[in-house]
């Protein structure tokens, strides 16, 4: 019988025997956070949680090739372990490697329900604030996720968290979205906030407006093994040269007009594209410069950066706890 908590008051529990993997039995968390970065700002209510949980079904039918990297990530890991995707969406990397035990969890409850129905051991919950124990995974991912949290000390914050939920000797895979895209076709699709955007933006816990001037960047990030990698970095770095401000919005686009989008558009959450005949939603992202990864876990005194790379338009990382 194992049980899982938190350092403060906590009921999350798990029970595991030999050959079976955790099953969750109840859940009621409050680990303990501080205020400025527990509190979620409200462009991350709307233009993140909410966008997630109007577009869930669409989204998860769009989400199932599995990325190389991630998938080579977890076949590394030994037999037996436990694996804790944070973030983890509609579950398409949830038992990858049928080796490990896997659980994961997502801010978006129409995401988890899906995940659930599929048979999967999930819970909602906020990535800078996991609800487990310091300790209790032998490794973490979190794919596509840091982008969406709209300030650095809560970006640092996830990454801490992340760190602490895995043993001493356990990895950390964390996969971001580059402001240095090989595809220009996306960066097209990527607009500054407007005023609107930053009044919400700059809410508790939010950063004061800074100058996204060029930030300090990495010499070099090694790609030997991929062919033409010295022409690719010449066009990601003359793509980031367009993208003027790293907070920026991502529409996507929606054919069918679901009872989901009906709500969405009457609150204002979307925007209906007569022309197209289709609903339009703006997901927030902050994009990540060169270097601006590694800068973020540089000064963590429990993690060595043991790995570095560029993989299809995104910035990766992974992590050794070391303490």
């Amino acid at each position: 019988m194992k049980e899982v908590g938190i350092d403060s008051a906590s009921s999350l529990h798990t029970s595991e025997s030999v050959g079976e993997a955790p099953v969750l039995r109840h859940v009621a968390v409050r680990p303990k956070c501080s205020s400025n970065v527990q509190s979620t700002p409200e462009i991350e209510k709307k233009y993140v949680h909410g966008v997630y949980d109007a577009i869930a079904p669409h989204f998860s039918s769009t989400r199932f090739a599995k990325w190389p990297k991630v998938s080579a990530f977890l076949s590394s890991l030994f037999p037996g372990s436990l694996i804790l995707d944070a973030g983890c969406g509609n579950g398409k990397y949830l038992g990858l490697n049928p080796n490990c035990f896997f659980i994961g969890c997502d801010i978006s409850a129409a995401l988890i329900n899906i995940c659930s129905d599929r048979g999967h051991e999930v819970l909602v919950a906020d990535v800078v604030n996991l609800p487990y124990r310091t300790g209790y995974g032998d490794a973490a991912i979190s794919i596509a996720v840091l982008h969406h949290l709209s300030t650095e000390n809560r970006r640092r914050k996830a990454v801490e968290e992340l760190v602490r939920v895995v043993k001493k000797g356990g990895s950390v895979l964390i996969i971001v979205w580059a402001r240095e895209q090989e595809d220009r076709s996306l960066i097209e699709k990527w607009t500054p906030l407007n005023q609107r955007y930053i009044e919400e933006w700059i809410g508790p816990g939010s950063p004061r407006v800074h100058n996204p001037s060029s930030p300090r960047i990495l010499e070099s990030i090694p790609e030997v093994e991929e062919n033409g990698a010295r022409e690719r970095l010449k066009d990601r770095h003359a793509n980031s040269s367009k993208v003027k401000l790293a907070e920026v919005m991502n529409s996507i686009s929606l054919d069918e007009v679901s009872g989901a989008s009906t709500v969405a558009l009457a609150s204002g959450l979307a925007k209906k594209d007569d022309k197209r005949g289709s609903v339009v939603y703006n997901r927030y992202y902050h994009v990540f410069s060169e270097g601006e990864l590694e800068r973020l876990v540089s000064d963590m005194d429990n993690a060595i950066l043991v790995d570095r790379f560029y993989d299809k338009s995104n910035w990766c990382i992974i992590l050794e706890k070391t303490s």
